[in-house]
């Protein structure tokens, strides 16, 4: 966040108006000349950035502004089409001779910033915008827009954005598909609250992230708005429109607190009634093990997309079909590592990955598995020194198409179990919950959670995140 913009002025009471207009004594010959001081000049608008230098991803970000609130409206038509307006409240420290937001696919209508029409510009998944008067301190971008979404295709070859399934479509936003459904400051980096309204025929259900606020229906159409108060990245951001049945229930969390899950199955894959009834007791298993689930509302979206992954969205995980116990574990445990607490750069993904999947050995260990530390010397006297898994080292990647590769995931993993086994297991459990609980809704580095495991520790644990996390070889020692 950035402080409030600050305006100085210099004001005359009404006495010293008075003073002003009495005539004046003769000056003194000896007195000095009385000096006049020009107002310092505005500094001059500039054109904010079009990358924030993500280390994996270097196309996308956008610098100069901060957004705080993000409303979209998206009409979905049954040849696949949509019509939207992205509605942007953002804040900026400068004043803005253009700013530039990531935009892939779809025609843009119009863009106005402030109420005012904007000229604007697209340069391969940028859209630049160039306002009628530069932006300064809290402003708002409205951009209207139309066409049949694409579907980007993730450097190691996987489906992302927005994805047409059998009834609909799919929009899943990780790494970066959010920007082929709306307009957006697309790096992690940049959280902000979302409201989103999906207007569908009325045959078909709408689901987003957060809470569901209304549910209307006229001429044929049915409008679901959803609300996401808390912050949320835009590679968290889901739209799932489709053939569903519907499921709502209530949840009870820790200290008596009540939220509703509003789950979206694909009727030919059954009811899932399994998987929902597992929901709150992962749930509650991992309020006592990372502390208070961060936000007001929960759910999954299950269907068979054809994506080959299931994935983190905010609130209401997506799942590429019927999700097995481990997956399920696997996906809510991102609400607080990887959705409430976010990377800040891409590679940072261990702080989601690693830390889901440590979620899931302690959910086993728990649950008639084994052990956490007999899990880890099982994968880790399975490896030798040859092995794909030590290499890249999780926290050094180099090219985007190892972001959800197996060091990134079990290494990741691996990482915190041999630390809780370096620290013990009630400081490991304080760290854990410090973690999720003094970064809320914020994006970090791997540099602060290791900060922090020194602070609970009282240990020097320089090498030990060197050799788990940035060589790229098997860890000698634990």
């Amino acid at each position: 966040m950035h402080p409030p913009l600050r305006r100085w002025a210099v004001t005359l009471g009404s006495g010293a108006l008075a003073v002003s207009l009495l005539p004046l004594a003769p000056m003194a010959a000896s007195a000095a000349p009385v000096a006049t001081v020009a107002p310092a000049a505005a500094p001059a608008p500039v054109a904010g950035g079009t990358t924030v230098n993500d280390s994996l991803f270097p196309e996308i970000g956008n610098t100069g502004y901060d957004v705080r609130h993000y409303k979209i409206a998206l009409a979905y038509a049954p040849d696949g089409s949509v019509k939207a307006t992205t509605t942007i409240e953002a804040k900026a420290d400068k004043k803005l001779s253009s700013f530039s937001l990531d935009l892939e696919g779809l025609e843009v209508d119009r863009v106005r910033v402030e109420g005012r029409d904007a000229t604007f510009a697209r340069t391969g998944t940028k859209l630049v915008v160039t306002p009628a008067k530069a932006a300064g301190g809290t402003f708002t971008v409205v951009v209207k827009y139309h066409g049949k979404p694409v579907t980007h295709i993730d450097p190691d070859g996987a489906q992302d954005g927005w994805v047409p399934s059998k009834t609909g479509a799919t929009a899943l936003s990780e790494p970066v598909g959010a920007q082929t459904w709306f307009p957006n400051n697309n790096t992690p980096r940049d959280k902000a609250t979302f409201d989103v309204a999906l207007t569908v025929p009325k045959k078909l259900a709408a689901a987003s992230n957060g809470v569901l606020r209304s549910r209307k229906t006229s001429g044929g159409r049915t409008t679901w708005s959803w609300r996401q108060k808390q912050p949320m990245a835009t590679y968290l951001s889901l739209a799932a429109i489709g053939d569903f049945d519907v499921y709502r229930s209530t949840v009870k969390l820790q200290h008596g607190r009540k939220i509703t899950a509003w789950s979206f199955v694909q009727p030919s894959l059954g009811k899932a009634e399994a998987q929902r009834k597992l929901l709150p007791k992962v749930l509650a298993f991992s309020e006592k093990q990372y502390g208070r689930y961060p936000f007001d509302g929960t759910g999954m979206v299950i269907q068979d997309l054809g994506v080959g992954y299931a994935l983190e969205t905010q609130t209401r995980p997506f799942f590429d079909g019927v999700p097995d116990d481990s997956t399920l574990v696997h996906e809510l445990a991102h609400q607080w590592f990887g959705d409430s607490v976010t990377p800040r750069d891409w590679g940072d993904i261990w702080l989601n990955e690693g830390f889901a999947t440590y979620a899931e050995a302690n959910w086993a260990a728990e649950h008639g598995g084994p052990t956490t530390w007999q899990a880890f010397q099982k994968t880790y006297d399975g490896n030798d020194a040859s092995s794909d898994l030590w290499k890249p080292a999780p926290n050094a990647l180099e090219d985007p198409a190892d972001l959800f590769g197996e060091p990134v995931y079990t290494r990741g993993g691996l990482t915190l179990e041999a630390l809780r086994h370096r620290i013990g297991d009630a400081k490991m459990k304080t760290l854990l919950r410090a973690w999720s609980k003094n970064q809320a809704g914020r994006s970090v580095r791997t540099s602060q959670f290791v900060a922090l495991a020194e602070k609970v520790s009282d240990q020097d644990l320089g090498w030990f995140f060197r050799s788990w996390l940035e060589v790229p070889s098997k860890p000698a020692g634990y």
